[in-house]
């Protein structure tokens, strides 16, 4: 049976400092998303155990389970690789002409992307997603890991407003701490998954 894995980062836990130190990406990484991996994989176990014994009572908790941990490794996966120590400054090329195209400007992108990240109810994130019925970019919430079926949108860029992600060096500052995301976004990795977005693929 595959098994879920825990991402390397391409960089090391002091890299993204001072926007994100390094005992924070540290606890992230191995501790929050490794958690992720273990629990999809734990739940993955189990399902395969209620299968086997034909006993099919716990699925409903087993696959909101599975959907929540498997969510919070693929966002989570995604978002070391949104971010770069040579991150920051703007998009250019086809993303910088779609984000004038959809939202403006990418000053009004940039306004909206972090008001929806700062405005998160609990936990979740903010998303700069391809949808692909109306073919345009649009900006969403993602409450808890909970993937907004309903647009079968593709993630490009998100944004962690989960308290884990930021409290010990922000503390309830949030809008702190998505200011300074910014100066960390690896335009070319998002350039890429718009590429492909667009032809129907999604990156991992």
């Amino acid at each position: 049976m595959g098994v879920y894995t825990l991402p390397d980062l391409a960089y090391d836990y002091a890299a993204l400092e001072p926007a994100m130190s390094g005992e924070i990406l540290e606890l992230h990484h191995a501790k929050h998303h490794a958690a992720y991996v273990k629990g999809a994989n734990d739940t993955l176990e189990q399902i395969a155990e209620s299968r086997d014994k034909g006993d099919y009572s716990a699925i409903v908790g087993q696959e909101k389970t599975l959907a929540f941990h498997v969510s919070g490794h693929v966002l989570h996966s995604l978002f070391w690789k949104n971010l770069s120590p040579e991150g920051g400054e703007r998009p250019e090329g086809e993303l910088g002409e779609a984000i004038d195209e959809f939202f403006g400007s990418f000053e009004a992108f940039r306004a909206h992307l972090t008001a929806a990240t700062t405005a998160v109810q609990g936990s979740g994130w903010g998303v700069l997603a391809w949808e692909p019925l109306g073919r345009r970019l649009i900006v969403e919430q993602v409450y808890d890991h909970h993937g907004n079926v309903g647009t079968g949108s593709v993630p490009l860029l998100v944004f962690d407003a989960w308290e884990h992600a930021y409290y010990l060096q922000y503390r309830n500052v949030r809008p702190d701490y998505v200011t300074k995301l910014w100066d960390l976004v690896n335009w070319g990795d998002v350039q890429s998954r718009y590429a492909a977005a667009k032809v129907g693929l999604v990156l991992p």
